[in-house]
């Protein structure tokens, strides 16, 4: 019998902020990256399987390519490069405001990718007319002439279902790679430690919210709830003092946030415990970031 199963990956590259984990979150239609307006927001890589009985699409959202300043943002650098060399097909994303000369390197190393490379300007509902539209197009076909280009509007959900039935198109033919019953070859401690992170990066500014890191200690599920206890690290005392808040008053309102988008994505009951340790410059120290999984 002729095998007609298709499978692949499909991995989404590009600068911080131009709405990739948006994008990912329409596409495999489950929340699974956590989204602020803060550049920076997306660390790991992150894998969200979307099944049908035909095909499996693994999706793989990444960190924004940045010149890194310091070993953490080296790490998150190498898991976009990574995902250059293990795609089945290739989502690079921009927008209508980016410069496209930007991080100019990376680009070109997308523009020699031997496997089809979708180019999605996003945003498109910032623009004022068509002939906006077409001369940012122009001015990408240049950049990468090989590139399919796709405009869309992740926010909106505008030509997100032409790129999914594009991306259907493309797909080798192939075995599944995981489980069809997989949304994520992520633990769900990855995610509970993604959504505290994301209220922090939406209750603090400045060096706040990527100075801190979450782990999960303790994660015991019964059949109808959890028992969360998560520590946050942070770099500084003075970090610890603005994290807890007056009377603990400010950790307090990330947690219950963080509870409640916790039972959406397991649909049990929590229980949070949240708790603040310095550990002086994590984003580093090697040792500290094997040990938070940035480095295997």
């Amino acid at each position: 019998m002729e095998q007609t199963h298709k499978s692949g990956f499909v991995n989404i590259v590009g600068n911080p902020n131009v709405g990739k984990s948006t994008l990912m979150n329409d596409l495999v239609g489950e929340r699974l990256s956590i989204i602020t307006s803060k550049a920076q927001t997306t660390r790991h890589r992150i894998t969200g399987i979307v099944n049908t009985p035909e095909y499996q699409i693994v999706f793989s959202d990444t960190p924004g390519v940045l010149k890194p300043k310091y070993k953490l943002q080296e790490s998150m650098l190498s898991f976009s490069e990574e995902a250059l060399t293990d795609a089945d097909i290739l989502l690079y994303v921009t927008d209508v405001v980016e410069d496209p000369t930007k991080n100019a390197d990376f680009l070109e190393r997308v523009a020699r990718e031997k496997v089809p490379v979708l180019l999605i300007i996003n945003k498109i509902d910032l623009l004022k007319g068509q002939h906006d539209l077409e001369q940012i197009v122009d001015r990408w076909h240049a950049l990468l002439p090989n590139a399919e280009i796709i405009p869309a509007s992740a926010k909106h959900g505008f030509n997100v279902a032409a790129l999914m039935k594009r991306i259907v198109d493309l797909l080798p033919v192939g075995e599944p790679y995981f489980g069809k019953d997989a949304l994520t070859d992520k633990p769900a401690r990855f995610f509970v430690t993604e959504i505290v992170r994301e209220k922090i990066l939406l209750n603090y500014d400045k060096e706040v919210p990527y100075s801190a890191e979450v782990i999960v200690e303790k994660f015991d599920e019964k059949d109808n709830s959890i028992h969360i206890m998560a520590v946050i690290y942070v770099e500084r005392d003075s970090q610890k003092a603005i994290l807890i808040g007056r009377g603990g008053s400010r950790l307090k309102h990330v947690g219950i946030e963080a509870r409640k988008d916790i039972e959406t994505f397991f649909d049990k009951k929590v229980f949070l415990e949240l708790f603040v340790k310095v550990e002086p410059d994590w984003r580093n120290r090697e040792n500290k970031l094997r040990a938070f999984g940035y480095i295997e």
